[in-house]
């Protein structure tokens, strides 16, 4: 079972070469097979992984080729280092596609995150490494990342990574970031709608969509006839009350010709009204913010546009959040060659097995019954 369970996984990651010298020991397979099991069970660095491996050579050597024994810390790094990024994440998605399809109409969230301590020296910082992933709220899965320089350089990685997916039929929600026309135009090309959050870095765009907005909401308000869709729904829970009122209207002539030239496929204009009052507050205020957005989607519900553009959130919430509380990824200090965004791959590739399991309980105790058990281990590297 050892065996086969490693197979089915590698299979998928063949086409990556060792990016070492020819006839080297212990094969590229192992040495991915053995990081993949340590960080599986709450490893969080090549030392810790190394101490992983020894601490079960025997195990390992009975589904793993270990000639020479459990290969150094040093070894592991340098490897990691060298693996080519982009090939890597081609065989991450070709593995993803196989865990889980993105069906039709469900939400895919593209947002990106720093690794703080990327850094090569202390005065470099600007020089972390910024990882722009693509979520799946559905099965909250990992779908695809590509790695930057700086966060300003999500603009020229959104599109890469939209290249990579495979996106018909889904909602791509982005942040005001990638609001941008030619990545409105790719995502229509690849057969997706739309939904981008319109914020200061589109002047023009913004001021129209937030005056037009306005001016329907209003109008609304007042019970005029106006077209356009509505939707209010009121939460509580930590220790506050939210109400959030969404309008969406399909009257985007308004914008003008011009505007709408721009933006391919743009169909709809979305504005979301937060109010929260803080239960604690004795001065019992309620803070107000509007958000505005901007969507290829013509005929969907104002319930589908809500539910979108909260789901987005999750790739905050359940990666973002997760990766930093569950695998210390902020703590991290590898910055020497790939190996900080091919560590981060390998906590996606974790992250992904660990959703599999049905089990209602945390990724962390996922993570410490995979130390302890290792049928539950193969298990999982077999979902």
């Amino acid at each position: 079972m050892d065996v086969q369970a490693t197979e089915v996984f590698l299979r998928y990651f063949t086409i990556m070469k060792d990016p070492r010298r020819h006839n080297v020991v212990p094969q590229f397979a192992s040495i991915l097979v053995m990081a993949i099991l340590a960080v599986l069970c709450n490893s969080n660095d090549w030392d810790e992984v190394v101490e992983r491996a020894k601490a079960h050579r025997d195990w390992l050597a009975t589904f793993l080729a270990l000639p020479r024994g459990i290969p150094s810390t040093d070894t592991f790094r340098r490897v990691f280092a060298r693996i080519n990024p982009e090939a890597f994440e081609r065989c991450f998605i070709s593995w993803t596609r196989s865990l889980a399809e993105v069906c039709q109409g469900r939400v895919v969230a593209v947002d990106g995150k720093t690794l703080r301590r990327s850094f090569t020296q202390s005065w470099e910082k600007q020089g972390s490494i910024h990882l722009v992933s693509a979520w799946c709220s559905h099965n909250q899965m990992t779908l695809g990342q590509v790695a930057t320089d700086s966060k300003s350089n999500e603009i020229t990685a959104i599109p890469t990574l939209l290249d990579l997916l495979d996106l018909k039929g889904v909602i791509v929600t982005i942040d005001a970031m990638g609001c941008q026309k030619e990545i409105a135009a790719q995502i229509v090309s690849q057969e997706a709608d739309y939904i981008l959050a319109v914020k200061d870095n589109q002047p023009t765009l913004h001021t129209k969509v937030q005056r037009l907005m306005q001016d329907i909401a209003l109008s609304h308000t007042k019970g005029q006839d106006v077209q356009c869709v509505y939707q209010e729904q009121t939460e509580g829970g930590h220790g506050r009350i939210e109400t959030r009122r969404v309008w969406v209207t399909n009257e985007v002539q308004w914008l003008g010709a011009d505007l709408l030239g721009e933006w391919t496929g743009l169909g709809s204009l979305v504005m979301v009204q937060s109010l929260r009052r803080d239960m604690s507050d004795p001065s019992d205020k309620t803070s107000e913010e509007h958000r505005y957005f901007i969507s290829s989607l013509k005929d969907g519900t104002v319930e589908t546009v809500a539910q979108a553009i909260r789901q987005h959130w999750g790739v905050e919430n359940q990666l973002h959040w997760r990766l930093d509380m569950t695998f210390r990824q902020d703590e991290s200090r590898l910055h020497n060659g790939h190996g900080a965004q091919n560590f981060s791959r390998l906590r996606r590739i974790v992250i992904n097995k660990l959703k599999r399991d049905p089990r209602k309980v945390s990724l962390k105790v996922k993570r410490y019954r995979c130390s302890i058990d290792r049928q539950y281990l193969l298990d999982i590297l077999q979902q």
